[in-house]
């Protein structure tokens, strides 16, 4: 409970599922994944070497999940599901979704090709949807008290 959801540079994260600069706002939507670049040569921070040949063709890359949206959403149960399943009800909240595996803090090692680059507040993230990430690096020690 006394994690802190705020990663480098002063952005906030609201439950993984938003980004705060300032007064805006980036929410990340389904099963997608927002990364924070990670700057270096072919070893990333937590030790793993990238094969030259993936670094030279730059078809993987590597950073940090800062903000995951909330998975892929599933159907209401059929029984609520009255004559037309796909609206909305007004007041209703009870959206089930198949939860991202990625987590805030991850290193995501990702496909460039699947990745879209976007720049929020001047500062450039990349969104990967969960097919496109390979493999995650996650911290397992416990944190510091």
């Amino acid at each position: 409970m006394g994690e802190s959801n705020e990663p480098a540079g002063g952005v906030e994260a609201d439950a993984g599922v938003r980004l705060r600069r300032g007064n805006k706002e980036l929410v990340v939507v389904g099963d997608r994944v927002l990364i924070e670049l990670e700057q270096g040569e072919g070893r990333t921070e937590v030790g793993l070497y990238l094969p030259r040949t993936a670094i030279e063709r730059e078809s993987v890359q590597a950073g940090r999940v800062v903000a995951k949206g909330p998975g892929i959403p599933l159907p209401p149960p059929a029984d609520a599901a009255e004559d037309e399943p796909w609206k909305v009800q007004a007041g209703r909240r009870d959206l089930r979704h198949i939860p991202v595996q990625a987590e805030v803090g991850d290193l995501a090692i990702y496909l460039k090709k699947a990745a879209v680059e976007i720049a929020f507040e001047g500062k450039p993230y990349v969104i990967v949807p969960q097919a496109g990430i390979l493999a995650l690096v996650r911290d397992t020690a416990p944190p510091a008290r």
